[in-house]
């Protein structure tokens, strides 16, 4: 699937085929889904469906850059942490009270997404597993990279990286910092947009996420 387009028809189709390499690991523990919503929910629920594992919420929400809301400087995560980016704020001539400003939207942002997805559980219960850490793509992967420190201080035996997609230069980043990353759809293009791995592309809204988990928990997984 090398530097194709279209190659799934949409996230459930994704997880559906991530699920299967993923199937056939040798891994140092019993694995848990942690996806991060809204996008890495339908993928992980299909991969949690395959490996009858656990589904857990892995809330992690970008801290905006103020002019541009689907760009962002860093990340917060569901245990509190904050990741900016400081040569990216640097460039960005980012004052700090739009910073302050910024990471606490986030904040806020994610403490309504752990008490809406998540149960109010605000860690997704890892210790001593295998931590499989599930979104629909990675781009630039500093919001897999907050996720991924996050997960560490859950302490568990290993974390995977499962994504449908994902940038050569995202993929690598992350490789570094995991035991495994499973990208079915690796693109070297320097336009790299996760949405183009896609026939059918949307915004997940907060209510399909509250019916996958719905399924999920009727499935005995959440």
């Amino acid at each position: 699937m090398r530097d194709r387009l279209s190659v799934f028809e949409n996230r459930t189709d994704a997880g559906r085929q991530l699920a299967a390499p993923l199937s056939s690991l040798e891994m140092a523990a019993e694995p848990v889904i942690c996806a991060i919503p809204a996008g890495g929910v339908p993928p992980g629920l299909e991969v949690a469906r395959a490996l009858k594992a656990p589904l857990r919420m892995a809330v992690v929400r970008k801290v905006q850059v103020p002019w541009d809301p689907e760009a962002g400087f860093g990340a917060v995560t569901w245990n509190g942490r904050v990741f900016l980016n400081q040569p990216l704020m640097s460039a960005l001539d980012l004052s700090e009270t739009e910073v302050n400003a910024a990471v606490a939207k986030a904040k806020k942002n994610v403490e309504e997404r752990i008490e809406k997805f998540a149960g109010g559980r605000e860690e997704p219960g890892i210790r001593d597993q295998t931590a499989i850490l599930i979104d629909d793509g990675l781009a630039t992967g500093y919001t897999m990279f907050a996720a991924i420190e996050a997960a560490r201080a859950g302490s568990p035996r290993e974390i995977i990286v499962a994504v449908p997609t994902g940038s050569l230069h995202a993929v690598n980043f992350i490789a570094r910092k995991v035991d495994l990353v499973v990208c079915l759809n690796v693109r070297t293009s320097p336009t790299f947009a996760v949405a183009q791995a896609y026939e059918r592309w949307h915004d997940i809204t907060d209510q399909e996420v509250q019916e996958l988990l719905i399924q999920a928990r009727d499935m005995g997984l959440f």
